[in-house]
């Protein structure tokens, strides 16, 4: 296995691996480490089917099942088809998606872990890729901030509420989802998270709050916490942080939700067809130190 780091902030190119096969014990060790070092991996050339992108993703965590049979692969509730296509005037799986700064399942008391997509069909333009991922790194984010504002926001937490994203797409975005339910409310009510998480492979500290399921930060006013919130935000989405992924056909594209925020660029139209199927990880098992000291041996980081 060969893993090129981009140069970038983030990213790395992950070659002379069959996603396919089973995956080793040494070979995970190291896409682990490697995913906490560089936030986000691509595996060129894979062509995975859906059971395959569900055996892959599965040695990171448990993988959140889908409800909905109209946007998963038939028989495979784990795996989510992004597209934005359409056959019969109906569209093909999940709307494509996540076009907003955040970090996935942030909402959940178990949250994200890893996103693993492999790209289908990817839109084009003038021989150019539309559609790109682009990430920000909050590991590099938090040790760029000023020690003061480390210090105020050390044992700070967070509210996240999934409520506040599903508006925010409702209003701003034009979206047609219906407002969520009581029963959605109730099974997603607001959670608390730490400001600063301690990312359990590196040992670093990130910036765990978004734009997108951030409601306030607790012990602080109104304003006091608008203000805060602005400037972390700000701060994240500098360009220094920043990183694009620009997709090709039969990319593997795994990026570690603990890291860093993605954002899906929306610069392609209908008529550009893209078609993704994803596997969403669970951070049920990184956070556990049997687990890490397992996977990674003597040297596993316990926060």
């Amino acid at each position: 296995m060969n893993i090129q780091p981009s140069g970038a902030v983030l990213g790395a190119s992950v070659t002379e691996i069959d996603l396919k096969a089973p995956l080793a014990r040494g070979d995970f060790a190291v896409l682990l480490r490697a995913l906490g070092e560089h936030g986000v991996l691509c595996f060129p050339k894979q062509f995975l089917d859906a059971p395959a992108l569900k055996r892959f993703a599965g040695n990171f965590g448990g993988l959140h099942v889908l409800s909905a049979a109209k946007y998963f692969v038939p028989g495979l509730p784990e795996v989510t088809v992004l597209s934005n296509i359409r056959q019969d005037g109906k569209p093909v799986g999940a709307a494509d998606a996540g076009q907003f700064w955040h970090t996935d399942m942030a909402y959940n008391r178990v949250v994200g872990f890893v996103n693993v997509l492999s790209a289908h069909a990817v839109p084009q333009r003038n021989g150019q890729p539309l559609g790109a991922t682009a990430f920000t790194n909050t590991q590099a984010a938090y040790e760029g901030l000023p020690q003061a504002l480390k210090n105020k926001l050390a044992n700070a937490v967070a509210m996240h509420d999934l409520n506040q994203s599903w508006e925010r797409s409702r209003s701003e975005r034009q979206s047609t989802r219906p407002p969520l339910t009581e029963a959605q409310r109730r099974e997603h009510p607001p959670v608390p998270h730490p400001v600063f998480l301690t990312h359990p492979i590196t040992g670093r500290k990130a910036i765990y709050v978004t734009p997108s399921y951030v409601t306030h930060i607790e012990g602080m006013t109104q304003d006091e916490s608008r203000r805060t919130l602005e400037e972390l935000f700000a701060h994240v989405l500098k360009p220094e942080y920043r990183y694009e992924h620009h997709w090709t056909v039969g990319d593997v594209l795994m990026w570690d939700h603990l890291g860093t925020w993605h954002n899906a660029v929306a610069d392609y139209g209908p008529d550009e067809p893209r078609l993704m199927q994803r596997c969403q990880v669970m951070a049920d098992r990184v956070f556990d130190p049997r687990f890490l000291s397992d996977a990674l041996g003597e040297s596993a980081v316990t926060p």
